[in-house]
């Protein structure tokens, strides 16, 4: 850098440290009602460089958005008459393109030795892109307060309408279980896609893809779904694969599900379900809630019809959607699910038992913590913690422990270093997430992951099935 002649260092170093900064200086010399703008602020507002008239302070108000503008010169009067700086920030329209930008004032006022304003120096900066990331994030967290307000909702609905078509507490757990984690399922793949869309294959493979390997098929074009449509399909496959697990044709090892989709040619697309080689099929004695989500509520939300047509050979579901259900390509992709996450589920070989089992609990949400303590205490097992944070796990490991249940985030910190701690002591542990990893285990480790969210007996016969690996 080399030095003007007549510049002193400091000068330099002042000029250099507003450069940097994105400020442009000024000063309004009351005495004269004059406004003297830097070449630095002439490029940051477009005003004329140099000394221009101040006009009582109008030559700059003018350029002030007029739903800023009173609010401004109202502040700025009261702090010419009693204060020593100030700071604003407005609306600015540009004199030279008519660009809106939000500005930020920085002022310091000089009074004479009767307490009268002579001068005023400050700085301005363009806060245009820090305002815009302000609105995004207020936008963002509108967005969010909204859309959790509808997921408690649908929940709330989701429950009461189980409860009402079930006979006892068992099988409300299990159905409503089953119906949040589809849910739980077509939000992963929303939240991926940062909430444009999701593919109906990648539905698909999330709800088919972990039962009866082997057993079901599906295939079609690349068509994406609305956050609305996606939840709403997302709970159709649901229903359908249950079913066919209990009943249909899944129940036996000869059955085979086969789903298949296409694009209408109004918009929207057509999609059917169909089984074969299952049990001979008859129309269900009474309605339950899942036939009226089919029907009714799926139909509605895809604006679309569902037909269900109970065949001897196996069901036949036709599923059509209107355009309003199609969503464009997400600009981020995520990977397609090939079966939900390594997930262990309960088996029929009965409740699992943990009698006499230590089992070390770490979670930080205190409700989860409470029922798994309850769930694995039922099973038998003596349960150490719950540990809520990192540190307090750590403690725990000093005591004899056969296996423990892992939350992978505790509070914005990994739970790793519990984790490399039991490896090293060939403890087998289990990572129960809200973490929609599709590759395996977080960190790497050779571990059962089950994701939120789940039934304790999921956790339970977890557990017991490392134990009994042992």
């Amino acid at each position: 850098m080399t030095r003007e002649v007549g510049r002193s260092p400091d000068r330099e170093r002042l000029e250099l440290a507003l450069q940097i900064a994105g400020l442009g200086e000024f000063e309004w010399d009351l005495s004269r009602d004059v406004l003297i703008i830097s070449d630095r602020l002439s490029a940051i507002t477009g005003l004329p460089a140099g000394e221009i008239p101040a006009e009582g302070g109008a030559a700059f108000d003018r350029f002030i958005h007029p739903d800023d503008r009173e609010a401004l010169a109202a502040e700025q009067k009261q702090h010419l008459q009693d204060g020593d700086s100030y700071e604003g920030r407005y609306r600015m329209i540009r004199p030279d393109d008519g660009r809106v930008q939000w500005m930020r004032t920085a002022a310091k006022i000089v009074r004479d030795e009767a307490g009268q304003a002579i001068r005023v120096c400050g700085v301005i900066e363009d806060v245009s892109r820090s305002r815009r990331e302000e609105d995004q994030r207020m936008q963002l967290m509108a967005e969010l307060d909204h859309r959790v307000k509808n997921v408690l909702a649908a929940v709330q609905a989701l429950a009461q309408q189980t409860a009402k078509r079930t006979t006892s507490l068992d099988a409300f757990l299990q159905t409503f279980g089953g119906r949040l984690k589809a849910m739980a399922s077509a939000n992963e793949l929303l939240t991926a896609a940062r909430w444009r869309g999701a593919a109906i294959d990648h539905l698909a493979a999330a709800e088919l893809g972990a039962i009866a390997p082997g057993q079901t098929s599906w295939e079609g074009p690349e068509l994406f779904l609305t956050p609305r449509a996606a939840n709403a399909l997302s709970l159709a496959l649901h229903e359908l694969a249950t079913n066919a697990v209990k009943y249909g044709a899944l129940s036996v090892e000869t059955g085979h599900v086969n789903l298949r989709w296409n694009a209408r040619p109004g918009g929207g697309f057509e999609l059917t379900w169909t089984e074969s080689g299952g049990p001979v099929v008859a129309s269900p004695a009474r309605r339950g809630f899942g036939s009226t989500l089919l029907e009714q509520v799926t139909g509605r939300e895809l604006n679309g019809d569902t037909q269900v047509d109970y065949r001897p050979a196996g069901v036949a579901v036709r599923l059509r959607a209107g355009p309003q259900a199609m969503a464009d390509r997400p600009e981020v992709m995520p990977e397609a699910p090939v079966a939900r996450v390594t997930e262990t589920v309960p088996t029929s070989r009965g409740p699992a038992s943990l009698k006499g089992a230590r089992v070390l609990i770490v979670e930080d949400a205190v409700l989860l913590a409470l029922e798994l303590e309850t769930g694995l205490s039922e099973a038998g097992a003596e349960v150490i913690g719950p540990a809520y944070e990192l540190e307090e796990a750590m403690a725990l490991l000093d005591q004899p422990i056969d296996a423990a249940v892992l939350d992978a985030n505790l509070n914005g910190h990994s739970v790793t270093p519990v984790a490399e701690v039991l490896h090293q002591r060939r403890i087998p542990f289990v990572f129960a997430t809200g973490y929609g990893e599709t590759g395996g285990a977080p960190g790497g480790f050779e571990a059962p992951v089950i994701r939120k969210p789940y039934d304790v007996t999921q956790v339970a016969a977890a557990v017991a099935e490392l134990l009994g690996n042992r």
